[in-house]
């Protein structure tokens, strides 16, 4: 993946007005620019969440969500989600259900960009790609809020998707 490729930038309905380098929408603090995001739940309504590497340039060591990555210029959200989902865990989204669960704005939903969130069906773990995740849990939704109650850091969005999605 090349960390520095082209995003589009979108305005508040998500229309694309232009296009930007990922290193300057993060230097500049931008939201307007597009990712997705998913939770593999299994069948007892737990969530895979794994904690992201330590080299990781944002959020370091934090819990996540199971699945995250940017919409790349040009790029649909549904073509992301089955990138970054092969990429990420090695699942094939054509072989598990999947769901989308809805699409949040920073304007609406005081969230990190404009967003895609899905739902990925399935009870085993994950094959993870090890230079993304150094170790995952299975939680349910109130198991994470104990544990950032209790000081575990996590990425920005990753409290507010669950509250909104699960109700938690």
């Amino acid at each position: 993946m090349d960390q520095d490729e082209y995003l589009d930038l979108v305005d508040e309905n998500d229309n694309v007005i232009g296009k930007k380098k990922r290193s300057e929408i993060y230097a500049e603090n931008l939201s307007n620019f597009r990712v997705v995001n998913a939770f593999v739940v299994n069948s007892k309504g737990k969530m895979w969440i794994p904690r992201r590497t330590a080299d990781k340039i944002i959020f370091p060591l934090c819990l996540d969500m199971s699945m995250g990555g940017h919409v790349e210029g040009g790029e649909s959200y549904e073509n992301t989600l089955k990138r970054e989902t092969q990429e990420e865990l090695n699942i094939d989204t054509d072989k598990v259900p999947y769901r989308l669960l809805g699409h949040l704005t920073p304007q609406k939903d005081n969230v990190s960009a404009h967003m895609n969130v899905y739902e990925i069906k399935m009870n085993e773990t994950p094959d993870y790609n090890k230079n993304d995740f150094v170790e995952y849990f299975w939680l349910t939704p109130k198991a994470l809020f104990e544990r950032i109650a209790n000081g575990e850091k996590t990425k920005a969005d990753l409290p507010k998707l669950v509250k909104i999605f699960y109700g938690k």
